[in-house]
């Protein structure tokens, strides 16, 4: 290819390894920088990458802010291969002209998935009790061994009940036979709620109502510590909380510290505030399972997730709408 058809065609940087298949795809139509060693990118590093590009493929832990976009004039298209997109800052995307795409739908059932295994590893102390038997103290059995609470039957409330929600619910009522409350920023319509055997409920009377609570929302500054000591309080003493939303929707040290004096059953987090550094007293609280960010983590789902990032980077690029626009 000659030097000045080079020049025409679109520059794009990928963040992170992904599939090298799919990222093929992409090099048909553009000329692509990528990043084979999977290095996280620093701010300054990630806008010296992108300052001649006019696309960016990106994962949660880039973040796109106005600073990045100041010093990256030709950049017309950010695509995400994550649903949500609190690492970028939309309004600033709106200011300069950028296009902004995600990956909604692809990831629902099998984060939905993972989501109830989280509970039901909390709920039923999985976590410890595999250590338990791999540190050798397994000597007989007793009574009492690991003696964890009920899923089945009980109470669940979630709290967001966008896909993933909604898609935990059905897991919820018709695997489970559990009765299922909700707490939204819109209750559902009649007939979902009915389709979903789901109540709507106020986020107290959802803490004091429900045996596990799971949380399933989007991050937004109005989420942030949405559950705190305060909520800790309401919230059963056996009660099991599951957060696969963001890490800061929870404090996290007032969980901690609800763990350790014995006000809650069990936490099982996906998501940390500070991510991928977790905080030293969440890491020592009692009957907690916890993983780095992994519920849409299965080979399919996140080879959609890379292959619906690349579509809506191609189809930017060519003029054409996106697929998943934010």
């Amino acid at each position: 290819m000659s030097g000045h058809a080079s020049l025409q065609r679109p520059r794009v940087f990928v963040a992170r390894a992904v599939f090298p298949d799919i990222v093929a795809q992409l090099e048909a139509v553009a000329d692509v920088e990528s990043n084979p060693d999977d290095a996280v990118c620093t701010p300054a590093q990630l806008r010296e990458r992108l300052g001649d590009k006019q696309g960016a493929f990106i994962t949660g832990s880039e973040r796109i802010d106005r600073a990045l976009l100041d010093a990256c004039p030709e950049l017309k298209v950010v695509s995400t291969m994550t649903v949500g997109v609190d690492h970028i800052d939309l309004a600033a995307c709106v200011d300069h002209g950028v296009t902004v795409t995600h990956a909604p739908d692809v990831l629902t059932e099998t984060t939905a998935d993972f989501g109830f295994a989280l509970l039901l590893a909390a709920t039923r102390q999985i976590s410890a009790a595999e250590h338990y038997l791999r540190d050798g103290r397994w000597t007989k059995w007793s009574v009492d061994l690991f003696a964890g609470a009920d899923v089945h039957g009980t109470t669940l409330g979630i709290v967001g009940m966008g896909r993933i929600g909604q898609a935990i619910a059905r897991r919820a009522v018709h695997g489970f036979g559990m009765r299922v409350l909700y707490h939204n920023r819109r209750p559902l319509s009649a007939e979902v709620e009915r389709e979903l055997h789901a109540e709507y409920r106020s986020l107290d009377d959802l803490l004091r109502q429900s045996r596990h609570v799971l949380l399933a929302l989007p991050y937004s500054a109005q989420a942030h510590h949405l559950i705190g000591a305060r909520e800790l309080a309401l919230m059963q003493p056996d009660a099991t909380l599951v957060n696969i939303a963001r890490g800061g929707v929870v404090d996290e040290i007032a969980l901690a510290k609800a763990l350790h004096d014995g006000r809650l059953g069990a936490a099982g987090l996906d998501v940390f505030e500070g991510e991928p550094r977790v905080d030293p007293a969440l890491l020592a609280a009692p009957r907690t399972v916890l993983t780095p960010h992994i519920a849409s983590s299965s080979v399919p789902t996140r080879r959609a997730m890379a292959q619906l990032a690349v579509d809506n980077l191609i189809a930017v690029l060519r003029g054409q709408p996106p697929l998943t626009p934010v």
